[in-house]
């Protein structure tokens, strides 16, 4: 009966401490931590900027206009994650601005760490997602939105007349980006295995490297 009496006051007192400290951390959480871009980056963040050096400046961005198109994808890209807006740190969202010339497109490519919300809001824009299993494809108009989920190949293509614009939400303050051209072209992969695991051409293969990097 004594142990049991023991027991039943040891778990009160960690009962009680654990209800202390997380009042604690509670009340001493920060409402934001700007980033501090003069150290690196790493896998929690970058570290908070000290808030006697926060300015309104590192919660706004005024550059997120028409990206450089004069590429093989006839596509710019304009983003805004926490590179360039500070205030985005550990908020896991960021922004971006894609810009489609006629006859361009956004080449295949993946997020793998982020789910990507894509808003139509000029021109006409067939965009689609491919698993296994199933491609989902759709032409879509402004105003019309789709979701690309985290991790999974996903394409834009200019279907219209004219300049399309799009938005794009994605869930990281800096999102990573894996193209697919690039990831099979633009390394030192051999022709020869690019080959056998791909059946493409190796005429085809060497053209390819020499525009996308080797």
């Amino acid at each position: 009966m004594k142990m049991i009496h023991i027991i039943l006051h040891l778990f009160v007192l960690l009962l009680s401490y654990t209800i202390t400290s997380q009042s604690h951390t509670t009340s001493s959480v920060n409402d934001f931590c700007v980033a501090n871009l003069s150290f690196p980056n790493t896998p929690l963040g970058y570290p908070c900027k000290s808030p006697l050096h926060v300015t309104v400046n590192d919660f706004v961005f005024s550059e997120f206009v028409a990206g450089n198109t004069k590429n093989p994808f006839n596509v710019g890209l304009t983003t805004a994650s926490v590179n360039n807006l500070p205030g985005l740190n550990g908020l896991g969202i960021s922004a971006s601005r894609i810009d489609i010339g006629i006859n361009g497109s956004v080449p295949m490519h993946f997020h793998p760490d982020a789910t990507e919300l894509f808003i139509i809001v000029q021109g006409r824009i067939t965009a689609g997602f491919i698993t296994p299993k199933k491609v989902y494809v759709k032409t879509l108009i402004p105003g019309d939105v789709i979701v690309f989920p985290k991790g999974l190949v996903h394409f834009q293509v200019n279907s219209g007349t004219g300049k399309a614009i799009a938005f794009a939400a994605l869930t990281s303050s800096n999102p990573s980006m894996d193209v697919i051209d690039e990831v099979l072209f633009g390394n030192n992969l051999s022709t020869f295995m690019i080959e056998k695991t791909t059946l493409l051409d190796p005429s085809q293969i060497e053209e390819l490297k020499a525009q996308f990097g080797l």
